[in-house]
């Protein structure tokens, strides 16, 4: 069984809609996450279990539980709609984990809500898989970001260009709660239901903001805090959500709803992967400034409740806000820095980065390879050696190791404790898309779901150096790239 509570659902009812999920014809478990069970102190037996299944396939509600689908609205691709919701996903309670951290436990794909104006509800197998590796793989990255429990066949077909398998994604997450869902109570006017969001988040998610004279402002002050590190974590992997769409943004600062999400192969700033992304709104590059955008927003749900007077209260936000820049650029040097193996700061360092990834855009150098190789360069190797084999052009890149042999010079770490470092985070592996849509093919058209298990395996370990087979580190041959993402719905 699951010990549910259900604190969300003591907010005013204007927040969420009571719906119970939507039972699906034959449900079958691909695979349930044992690590995260543990973590959640669930019982994963149980869960194995014809209950179990049928829980996690919304067939039946567990005791204790009151499923609801969240309300908010959102601008997408800058456009307001004062209307969204869960419309295909309903929370079915939260756990207290083993670490006493509060967590909430989501079907996605369970059916209509009062949110779904034309939407059937369901999730198609290839985006709940999907969302399953490239989640799990953050988390082993080390970036925040919501977590699959589960993914559960329905048995069931849903209809979208055509036919296909229907599935259940169980998502995890710090909690569901979106700059949307403050927008949503902000159109609306209603002041009692902004009050006691902000007021359950900050003593959910930021306890120590409500010790200030103005808590709510010091709330804004840590999301965007959380939001500069996000996005730093983001851009030192080469991450690319997709569709930063402020209903799509996680208070928690966990990275939430992967759609149309993709790692960069040749690296490319202008980089944008979702189909309906026409003009780069998207793109990896404008991530920070995407990012910096949705968060203005917020500050204009949460005017009301920082100053009684308008013209304090924006000036107080944009204090705050104005510190996003900084706050990203310093979270994402750091990270750079320890890309590069080093241990101290030089104020050239931010040139230093700056140029390697202009030598590597110039040259379609492979994001991933370019940092693992300087990773795994030999201690006592004279020179770039095998790094200049990823580019088209090898001149810029001996050019700029001159300069970073230099660099090195500088900082006190010797070079095997720097290779160490540099090889606990600059990854081998990460959910290449044509691996992702390899697996998702193999699963729906030959109902053969090995691949999903051997990527999800090899992706919970990706910096390990030691062998192994099947290629996973590989870049896509010319013929296997994939030039554009959906979201699924």
């Amino acid at each position: 069984m699951i010990a549910f509570e259900n604190t969300f659902s003591s907010l005013p009812a204007s927040l969420y809609s009571v719906v119970n999920p939507t039972a699906v014809r034959q449900p079958h478990l691909i695979r349930l996450n044992d690590r995260l069970v543990e973590e959640l102190g669930l019982d994963a037996q149980w869960l194995r279990t014809a209950d179990g299944l049928a829980a996690l396939s919304g067939n039946a509600v567990v005791s204790g539980s009151r499923p609801i689908a969240f309300a908010y609205a959102g601008h997408q691709f800058g456009n307001f709609v004062p209307q969204l919701g869960d419309g295909r996903a309903i929370l079915l309670g939260e756990v207290v984990d083993r670490d006493g951290a509060r967590r909430d436990i989501q079907l996605k794909g369970a059916g209509r809500t009062p949110h779904s104006r034309r939407g059937d509800g369901r999730a198609a197998l290839g985006p709940v898989l999907r969302e399953y590796i490239v989640s799990e793989a953050m988390n082993a990255f080390g970036v925040p970001t919501t977590r699959a429990l589960a993914a559960v066949a329905t048995g069931d077909r849903v209809q979208r260009e055509t036919g296909l398998p229907g599935a259940v994604l169980t998502r995890v997450a710090a909690s569901h709660i979106r700059v949307g869902t403050f927008q949503y109570a902000a159109a609306r006017g209603d002041a009692e239901a902004l009050r006691s969001l902000a007021d359950y988040v900050i003593a959910r998610h930021f306890p120590q903001a409500g010790d200030v004279d103005n808590r709510y402002l010091a709330m804004f002050d840590h999301v965007v805090r959380a939001q500069a590190s996000l996005i730093a974590h983001w851009m030192s992997l080469g991450f690319i959500h997709g569709v930063m769409n402020t209903d799509n943004m996680a208070i928690s600062g966990e990275t939430i709803d992967y759609g149309p999400c993709a790692f960069m192969d040749i690296y490319d700033p202008a980089k944008v992967f979702s189909s309906i992304d026409q003009f780069g709104r998207y793109a990896f590059g404008n991530q920070p400034r995407v990012a910096a955008w949705n968060l203005a927003r917020l500050a204009e749900a949460l005017l009301p409740l920082i100053d009684e007077k308008q013209e304090r209260a924006v000036t107080r936000v944009q204090e705050v806000l104005g510190g996003f820049r900084d706050m990203f650029e310093e979270a994402h040097l750091r990270l750079m820095r320890i890309k590069l193996g080093l241990s101290t700061e030089h104020p050239e360092d931010a040139r230093l980065v700056g140029d390697l990834l202009e030598a590597m855009r110039h040259d379609q150098a492979d994001f991933t390879l370019t940092f693992r190789s300087l990773s795994s360069l030999p201690a006592d190797e004279n020179g770039p050696g095998r790094l200049t084999a990823l580019f088209s052009d090898p001149k810029r890149i001996v050019a700029w190791y001159e300069r970073y042999t230099g660099r090195l010079l500088l900082d006190p770490v010797s070079s095997q404790e720097r290779k160490q470092a540099m090889l606990q985070i600059n990854p081998r592996f990460i959910p290449r898309n044509h691996r992702i849509e390899s697996v998702i093919r193999a699963a729906m058209y030959e109902n053969d779901y090995a691949p999903f298990h051997d990527l999800v395996r090899v992706l919970a370990t990706p910096f390990p150096d030691e062998p192994v087979d099947g290629g996973y580190e590989l870049p896509p041959r010319p013929d296997e790239e994939v030039l554009q993402t959906f979201c699924g719905t």
